[in-house]
């Protein structure tokens, strides 16, 4: 069976086509600012052919349809046929109540679109991937795997805000928790990686990249996570604000006369990293800005990881514990800086960071942690894509008993 994964961003489109027969990515690739006359495609097949194509794309729908032309190249392509595209995945981000991934149907498609205005950055273009690949390919199947489903495990006092319970309900305000699909795939991968149990341990998935969250897993269920409604919350990230006082929101918007979108524009985009240190939100230019002695990149640096290492701190209490802190995602995996940061002081909780082997580790699945420390700690490199494809195999394997 071959899988198309799908994940569309609001002018972006990644995607993955795989084998699921010998999990074998036949071609990868990412189409990038879609809308603008400087947008292009790169192209990467499992045969080691890669080209970048630079192409004016006007919306999701050219996107896609350039895509698939692009994987039945006559020359280069990796299919021969759009025939031997068995089922398509698309990575959802916002699936409200949802607690599992869905074969879409009409009825499911209208029910989730309600949660669009809580995505507004995300949903409208995931809706604009799934349109454009039932105009191409009408007949065949497509799954929704939501980012938000594997927090659903989380008790309702640790998800519920406290605002009037009459407003929540009607407006469907609760913490939902984001990058479920990476710490899904994560948490199961680490435990496999070290020879665990996931049902018997008490585990940290810190996602670390533009977007970061901690996750604290418990016995293989989310018990909290740092990301709330919205994936603004929680840690500072590389430009959003994270955790940051509801009256500084409402002070700032005024007394600089701001409306809500452009206030959502100052907390989402110009904020974190980038608005502390006013270099950049990547967190490689901010090291060598703080190794060329620029404060304000220290002091953006010191606040990132600290908001890291407080919910380290306050989701091992919660969870009555710690076996392992497991870093992932772009900075996570790649960042030894961040991670040596983020675990300052944390000694007390058993944790003792390998400084060498941490420094040497880039983008492999690793133990950072020393022999003798009580909680391990290890870097495990997420592959969202691909459980989006065993999600979806799985579903349209059940589908076709029944």
């Amino acid at each position: 069976m071959n899988i198309l994964v799908i994940n569309c961003g609001s002018s972006s489109i990644k995607y993955k086509l795989y084998d699921m027969s010998c999990l074998k990515v036949l071609a990868s690739g990412g189409m990038e600012k879609i809308g603008l006359d400087t947008s292009f495609l790169k192209v990467k097949h499992g045969d080691g052919f890669s080209k970048k194509i630079k192409v004016i794309i006007n919306n999701h729908e050219e996107g896609i349809a350039f895509i698939l032309k692009q994987l039945t190249d006559p020359e280069h392509g990796a299919i021969k046929s759009l025939e031997e595209i068995d089922a398509v995945g698309h990575r959802i981000v916002h699936g409200g109540r949802f607690t599992h991934s869905v074969i879409v149907t009409p009825e499911i498609l209208e029910e989730w679109k309600q949660y669009s205005e809580l995505a507004p950055l995300h949903n409208p273009a995931h809706l604009k991937g799934y349109e454009a690949i039932k105009k191409v390919l009408p007949n065949i199947k497509q799954v929704f795997v939501f980012d938000t489903a594997f927090h659903q495990t989380m008790p309702d006092y640790a998800y519920t805000y406290a605002l009037p319970y009459e407003i929540c309900e009607t407006y469907k305000l609760r913490r939902y928790g984001f990058h479920g699909t990476s710490v899904r795939y994560v948490s199961h991968r680490a435990c496999e990686f070290l020879g665990w149990d996931i049902n018997e341990k008490k585990l940290l998935i810190c996602h670390i990249g533009n977007g970061a969250s901690v996750t604290a897993v418990k016995n293989g269920k989310v018990i909290d996570t740092s990301m709330g409604l919205t994936p603004l919350a929680g840690l500072v990230m590389g430009t959003r604000c994270g955790d940051v006082d509801p009256m500084a929101i409402l002070f700032l918007m005024e007394h600089m006369g701001l409306n809500v979108q452009q206030m959502s524009e100052l907390i989402n985009k110009k904020s974190g990293v980038l608005g502390i240190s006013g270099v950049s939100s990547d967190m490689r230019e901010l090291d060598d800005a703080v190794h060329s002695g620029n404060r304000r990149a220290l002091l953006a640096r010191n606040t990132y990881s600290y908001s890291i290492r407080k919910y380290i701190g306050a989701f091992t209490f919660a969870m009555g514990g710690l076996d392992g802190i497991i870093f992932t995602a772009g900075v996570g995996e790649h960042q030894h800086s961040v991670r040596r940061d983020a675990l300052k002081g944390l000694e007390g909780l058993g944790i003792e960071l390998d400084q060498h082997v941490n420094d040497l580790v880039f983008g492999t699945d690793s133990v950072i942690s020393t022999p003798e420390s009580k909680v391990k700690v290890a870097v495990i490199c997420t592959d969202e894509e691909l459980l989006i494809a065993q999600d979806t195999m799985k579903l349209i394997n059940e589908a076709e008993k029944q």
